[in-house]
C-alpha cells in the first residue's frame, strides 16, 4: 500500500489553496435569547461547484448545502466533520456536504441527467423538494472511528432546503430556529450564503427566565421580523462587509459580532487512501479495471482522477 500522508504525495493533482478569513461570522443580540451566524462562503463556492458538470439548478442547491453545513457545523464544539446527506426519488437522488470542524468544505450530488434536464426546461427555479422528491434529510457529526455518530434524521418536508432544515431543528433539536440561504450565479462566479437565527435559553450573561416569558417572545419574534428582511442580493454581495450587513439587519436590537471563523476548500481525498480501497480488491478484479495497464479512479467530491499502473497495486489475498 502507498502510504505516503496527503500533505507530503507530490503525485496528487492540484486543488484550489483557496480560504475564506470571514467565511462564517457568529454574533448574538445583546440581552436577548437569540444568537446566530452569518455565513459567507465566497469566491470559494464557484471553486467547490464549477469541478462538478451538473446543471445550475443543482449546482444551486448543492451550493445552499454547503452554505448550511459551514452555519451549522461552526456552532457545534467538536473535532471532525459534520454533514448534511439527503436522499430521495426525486431527480437529484442523494446530495452530501460536509464541513470540517477547521471549515474544510466540500460535496457530491447524484442526480438523473435526464430527468434534471427535463425540470431544468420546464422549472429552472425548480425548488428543492422538485429536485430531491420523497425521502430525509440526515444531519451527522463524525468525530472518527473511535466515537460513536450523532445522527438526526427527518423525513424531507416543505419546498426549499431552509424549510426542511428548519423543520429538522423543530422535530429533532426541539428549539427554535430560522434560516435564509442563498446561492446565484454571479458575474464573478457561484456565491452561496446563509442567515442562521437560533433561539436559545440564555444569551449575553442574562438568562431567559430572568425576563417574563412573553418579552423573550417578543424579542424572538423581532428578530425574525428584521432577518426576513435580508435579501438574496445582500447575502451574496462581496463588497457587503458581515459586520455591515448584520448592523444593518439587527443595529436596533444591539447586534455583537464575534470572532469569524474561516472555511476553506476541504476534499480529504488522497492517493493513499484511494489505494487502500484498491488494495481491498482481488486481483482478478483489478486486471478487470484496469485499461493499459492502469487503474483510474476519481474522487466524486473534488472530481479528480487518480491513475495507478496496475503493478503497484497487489490486491487482496483469499482468505486458505
Amino acid at each position: 500500500m502507498i502510504d505516503t500522508p496527503a500533505f507530503l504525495d507530490t503525485h496528487r493533482p492540484d486543488v484550489p489553496d483557496l480560504v475564506v478569513p470571514q467565511g462564517v461570522t457568529p454574533f448574538y443580540l445583546a440581552g436577548r435569547p437569540v444568537r446566530g451566524r452569518l455565513v459567507r462562503v465566497g469566491a470559494l463556492t464557484d471553486a467547490l461547484l464549477v469541478r462538478h458538470d451538473h446543471p445550475d439548478i443543482v449546482l444551486r442547491l448543492a451550493g445552499e448545502a454547503l452554505a448550511l453545513v459551514a452555519g451549522l457545523a461552526s456552532a457545534l464544539k467538536f473535532q471532525g466533520s459534520f454533514s448534511l446527506q439527503a436522499r430521495g426519488d426525486g431527480p437529484v437522488s442523494s446530495l452530501v456536504a460536509d464541513c470540517t470542524h477547521a471549515g474544510a468544505l466540500r460535496f457530491h450530488a447524484r442526480s438523473d441527467a435526464e430527468q434534471v434536464a427535463a425540470l431544468a426546461a420546464s422549472e429552472p427555479d425548480a425548488d428543492a423538494a422538485r429536485l430531491l422528491g420523497a425521502g430525509y434529510l440526515a444531519f451527522t457529526v463524525d468525530q472518527g472511528p473511535d466515537t460513536d455518530l450523532h445522527q438526526g434524521i427527518v423525513e424531507i418536508r416543505g419546498p426549499s432546503l431552509s424549510d426542511m432544515a428548519g423543520h429538522y431543528f423543530e422535530t429533532s433539536e426541539q428549539h427554535a430556529c430560522w434560516i435564509r440561504l442563498a446561492c446565484v450565479h454571479t458575474d464573478a462566479g457561484w456565491r452561496a450564503s446563509a442567515l442562521i437565527l437560533e433561539r436559545i435559553a440564555t444569551e449575553g450573561g442574562i438568562a431567559a427566565e430572568t425576563a417574563p416569558e412573553g418579552d423573550a417572545d417578543e424579542n424572538w419574534a423581532t428578530a425574525v421580523t428584521l432577518a426576513e428582511t435580508v435579501t438574496e442580493a445582500e447575502l451574496t454581495d462581496d463588497a457587503l462587509a458581515p459586520e455591515t450587513l448584520l448592523y444593518r439587519l439587527f443595529h436596533s436590537e444591539d447586534v455583537c459580532a464575534d470572532r469569524p471563523r474561516a472555511l476553506a476548500f476541504g476534499c480529504r481525498c488522497s492517493r493513499a487512501r484511494l489505494s487502500g480501497i484498491l488494495e481491498t480488491f482481488s486481483g482478478d478484479d483489478l486486471d478487470h479495471m484496469a485499461e493499459d495497464g492502469t487503474i483510474s479512479m476519481s474522487c466524486e467530491f473534488c472530481n479528480i482522477s487518480f491513475r495507478f499502473p496496475r503493478t503497484e497495486i497487489g490486491g487482496a489475498t483469499a482468505a486458505d
